[in-house]
Order: structure tokens, then C-alpha cells, then sequence
């Protein structure tokens, strides 16, 4: 998807969870990483051990506009450093580690980040390497394990979309933003009037051309064709088509 509004960017920053990376093995990935963050408007990363060093100018060029994010990088030399000023860690992994710890979807992680979070607590989530994930010795210094619903047959996420998912999750528990929404433009939608005033005049014309026989079908007939108008989210310029239509059909041209 594409489409950036430059002119958005301040106002996102604000409390939010710590992305935090161990050992990742490729600039790329963190530079896809950073990419996927910034989406969803957040901008706290942090590396441990980077294989390739930091910077790293492939992280820039992947990153694609989110160098907000590679900009404020935090870089350590071992996990417990990156964790060291948080109060709850969540750690992403696919395999069960026989670790005494909760274990909750992206979704209930995020919520439970940002009750954290609005409590004056500061969180972080784990990613591991992208060929081997979180080593145990990393898991057990977290709070609680996320695990993604994921095909068992083909459980393996990679890094970048890995953060995406938390990421997203994060962005939609923050916004009331509804399910499903139908974009008008500067139109709008019919109202029961002029919808009444239609149907009227569509069922006129097709009494006339003796549209609804047999008589014992003729009801249901009608009540179908009125059913497949009401369901549909028509504007004021639809109905004004429609009757057009219904003129153009039943007026009769000379040769």
C-alpha cells in the first residue's frame, strides 16, 4: 500500500512499547523493520549485538522514509542492557520453550502494553535473530510470551513481519477507527422518501408490462425486488439514475 502524509508526522511519538531486536543479522532487515514500525507510528528501537555493526547503510536504504526511526536507535552490547530501564518484557516466539509464563495473542500483548504504559510503566517486545529466533536465555528474562496464530505447518515469520503484526496491533487498539465504513464523497445517501418514490414508480411500470405472474408469485415477487433496493447503499444521484432509467425503458420513440 502507498500513499504518505509528510505533513503527519509529529504527534505520534508519545509513550509507547520499546522494539527491541537481538542479534539481527542483516541491515535490511532492520531497515524493513524500522519501515514496519513507523507505519503504525511507532519509533522506539532498540538493537542488541547487530551482526553487521551500526549504522548500517542498507538498514537506511530499506527503511524507505523511516529513517525517524533508525535516527533515534538505541545500540547495546547485551540483552540484559536493553532491558534495564523496563518493567514488563514481552517476548515474540513460535516455539513452546516448557517456561512458566503466559502466553497471549498480539492483540491481548498490546492491550495489556498500553494499560502498562498508561500506568507510567515502560514496556518492550523481543524479537530474536531471523534464522534461529529468541535463544531461552533471552525468553526467561521476559515478563510473558507472545505467539502468533500462525499455519503450523509453516509457523515461520520473518523479522520485518513479525514487528508488523505487534506493530498494527499497537496503531488499532489506539484509534476508534470502525470496521467497516461506506465513503460518500460530497454525496448522500437516499433517504426513505425517495426511495418509497422509486419502488412506487418501478412497480407501476412493471404492473403495467405484467411483470409480477403468476398472481399466487406476485407478492413475494415484489417483496424480493423491494428487498434487493433496500439493501443496497444507494445515494440521492443513484435514485435520480434510476428513475432514468425506468423513463427510458417504458417511453416509446417514434421510427
Amino acid at each position: 500500500m502507498s500513499g504518505t502524509d509528510h505533513g503527519q508526522d509529529e504527534g505520534w511519538g508519545g509513550p509507547q512499547p520499546a522494539i527491541i531486536l537481538i542479534a539481527p543479522q542483516m541491515g535490511e532487515n532492520i531497515g524493513a523493520a524500522a519501515r514496519a514500525m513507523w507505519n503504525f507510528g511507532l519509533e522506539r528501537m532498540r538493537l542488541v549485538a547487530p551482526r553487521d555493526g551500526w549504522p548500517n547503510p542498507k538498514a537506511v536504504a530499506m527503511a524507505s522514509g523511516a529513517a525517524r526511526v533508525l535516527d533515534q536507535v538505541q545500540v547495546f552490547e547485551h540483552t540484559k542492557d536493553a532491558l534495564g530501564d523496563l518493567n514488563y518484557v514481552f517476548a515474540t516466539t513460535a516455539r513452546s520453550r516448557d517456561l512458566t509464563k503466559p502466553v497471549v495473542t498480539p492483540e491481548r500483548a498490546m492491550e495489556q502494553a498500553r494499560a502498562l504504559i498508561a500506568d507510567g510503566q515502560k514496556v518492550g517486545v523481543l524479537f530474536g535473530p531471523e534464522r534461529s529466533g529468541l535463544v531461552t536465555d533471552d525468553i526467561v528474562r521476559a515478563n510473558a510470551i507472545i505467539s502468533v496464530p500462525v499455519n503450523p505447518a509453516f509457523a515461520s515469520l520473518n523479522l520485518a513481519q513479525c514487528v508488523l503484526l505487534l506493530a498494527a496491533e499497537w496503531r488499532r487498539l489506539g484509534e476508534d477507527v470502525p470496521p467497516e465504513v461506506l465513503e460518500l464523497g460530497k454525496l448522500r445517501m437516499a433517504n426513505a422518501v425517495e426511495l418509497e418514490k422509486f419502488y412506487e414508480r418501478l412497480e407501476g411500470k412493471l404492473d403495467e408490462a405484467g411483470f409480477f405472474w403468476p398472481d399466487h408469485k406476485a407478492e413475494p415477487m415484489r417483496q424480493s425486488l423491494r428487498n434487493l433496493f433496500s439493501r443496497m447503499p444507494l445515494t440521492e444521484p443513484d435514485i435520480r439514475m434510476l428513475h432514468g432509467v425506468v423513463r427510458a425503458l417504458t417511453t416509446k420513440r417514434g421510427p
